[in-house]
């Protein structure tokens, strides 16, 4: 049995965020009922590349296992029939702006009432309240508001966005955990609640660290491109076919690294001596190193220096990542049918990175087509088939 089986989520979200949070939901065994749009459906179906209709591979890869249910929720027998949706013990996510829902009658305080141990989580850009929470936001934004971007890049270089959505990501995976936390609550107390997180609090998470350090220093970081300020070596080092990752987090393995670079000689030069000296000495610390790390394949390299227990990785490129034995091993990623839209293609798709009593679930069928279960839903709540079929013909709903 999944840990959430039993366990019904009606998905209010649209691009990364949400969907991401409400896939984690359905790996882990939820039945998630994904609202959308008639006609258009989630913004991402129509994000570049198109591998179908409506369909692309980021809507594809955040929306795996869930039911589709077109429903136009600006239209008030779309919100009455929303609200007719729920059940006692539901669990509401969406990342509408806020007030966005309370103007629909779908808010907290509306739809508490009709579903005794709802809990309802909203995920918003910058937060419910203070002078920002009515706009909208989207990752990079977050990454600059928060402070993520004036630490990353190269010195010299303007600021650089982290190249995956790692504030989105983030919000998911918080909103999944408070949901699971609130879930294992309500066991006990019968209770549901609301939940509030935002892309903001999120960026702000992922600075931590620099926070921590600028307050204690009064310094402000700056940006050191594969590089910490707190160690030394801790970066890309270039080699003669490609780059690796060096990490050493303390001194002995700094002096096995240079063991395996036959570099003994080094540790009586005193600018060596400490991770405290190699961080005051960063740049030649870096050069002497990599002249001798250009002169070695990544392989060579890579060979030395796990032989003895130092901390290396190539920097792979996504074919690479895909197929690494490693990552094959592990079974997260898997290569699944787009559907019947995506004319026999498939898709690698990643899995929830977590497994229990050594299993990873990999929720159901990819992605579904816009409305692709309205009619089995709302027959499921005991509308009648004429009635269906009106509203579908005033575009209310769409059956796919």
């Amino acid at each position: 049995m999944k840990p959430l089986q039993g366990q019904r989520v009606i998905d209010l979200t649209q691009n990364v965020a949400g969907p991401y949070c409400t896939q984690v939901l359905a790996d882990l065994g939820a039945e998630v009922i994904k609202i959308e749009r008639p006609g258009a459906g989630d913004d991402t179906r129509h994000w570049a590349p198109n591998i179908g209709k409506a369909m692309s591979p980021t809507y594809a890869t955040f929306n795996r296992g869930k039911a589709s249910v077109a429903i136009d929720l600006d239209h008030s027998e779309g919100q009455a029939l929303f609200r007719s949706l729920l059940r006692d013990n539901d669990v509401v996510v969406h990342s509408l702006k806020p007030g966005s829902a309370e103007q629909r009658g779908l808010g907290y305080e509306h739809l508490a009432p009709l579903c005794k141990g709802l809990i309802y989580c909203a995920i918003s850009a910058y937060g419910n309240v203070g002078p920002m929470a009515g706009l909208p936001g989207y990752d990079p934004l977050i990454q600059a508001y928060a402070g993520i971007m004036s630490v990353n890049g190269h010195e010299g270089l303007p600021p650089a966005r982290v190249g995956v959505s790692m504030v989105d990501i983030g919000t998911s995976l918080w909103s999944a955990l408070a949901i699971s936390a609130a879930i294992s609550q309500r066991h006990v107390s019968g209770e549901g609640c609301r939940i509030d997180t935002s892309l903001l609090e999120t960026g702000i998470a992922w600075m931590t660290n620099p926070i921590a350090n600028y307050s204690a220093s009064g310094k402000l970081p700056r940006r050191m491109g594969s590089a910490t300020a707190m160690l030394m070596p801790y970066e890309v080092f270039e080699c003669a076919d490609g780059e690796a990752f060096i990490g050493c987090g303390n001194d002995r393995l700094f002096h096995k690294l240079l063991a395996a670079l036959e570099l003994g000689a080094l540790r009586e030069d005193e600018r060596f001596a400490t991770n405290a000296m190699r961080v005051a000495h960063r740049e030649l610390v870096h050069d002497t190193l990599e002249a001798t790390t250009r002169r070695l394949s990544v392989a060579q390299l890579i060979e030395r220096l796990q032989s003895r227990g130092v901390p290396v990785s190539p920097v792979h490129n996504l074919s690479q990542v895909t197929a690494d034995e490693q990552v094959r091993a592990l079974g997260i990623a898997e290569d699944f049918p787009v559907g019947a839209d995506g004319d026999g293609a498939t898709l690698c798709a990643i899995g929830s990175p977590m497994r229990f009593d050594g299993v990873r679930e990999f929720a159901g069928h990819i992605s579904p087509r816009i409305g692709q279960d309205t009619r089995e839903v709302l027959a499921s709540c005991g509308m009648p088939a004429n009635e269906i079929e009106r509203l579908a013909s005033q575009d209310i709903i769409q059956i796919a």
